[in-house]
């Protein structure tokens, strides 16, 4: 079993950045993936970026390309991702999950995601 639990979210001003956490209790093993996906009222689970926990690949959504960087502390079994130039329509619960075994043909789509944590707000203002 694994559990994850985010942190970092808040109120954050257009222009201004933020660095979520998501910290893995439980066995991690080498073929897991971690994602980052947000959430906004009224629409689907949008994903934004993933990394595989072994050799540390990282992909990412088009939308958040150059903005977001997602990372990893193995030691720390925590996965960070880092928004930079924050943009009102960011505003969402945002959510880390684990997959296992880790695809990155499908590390795109929520339900192949074996775990989540309970999410973080992050509300951008104009």
């Amino acid at each position: 079993q694994v559990q994850l639990v985010e942190s970092g979210g808040g109120l954050v001003q257009a222009g201004g950045s933020l660095r979520l956490s998501c910290a893995a209790s439980g066995r991690i093993f080498s073929h897991f993936g971690m994602g980052w996906f947000r959430q906004a009222p009224g629409k689907e689970r949008e994903f934004l970026a993933a990394t595989a926990w072994s050799g540390g690949s990282t992909y990412y959504a088009d939308s958040v390309k150059g903005r977001f960087t997602i990372s990893k502390d193995d030691a720390e079994k925590t996965t960070y991702l880092q928004m930079n130039d924050l943009k009102p329509e960011d505003t969402a619960v945002y959510y880390c999950g684990a997959m296992l075994p880790f695809s990155r043909l499908t590390a795109h789509i929520p339900r192949t995601y074996n775990y989540w944590g309970q999410g973080t707000q992050v509300t951008v203002s104009p």
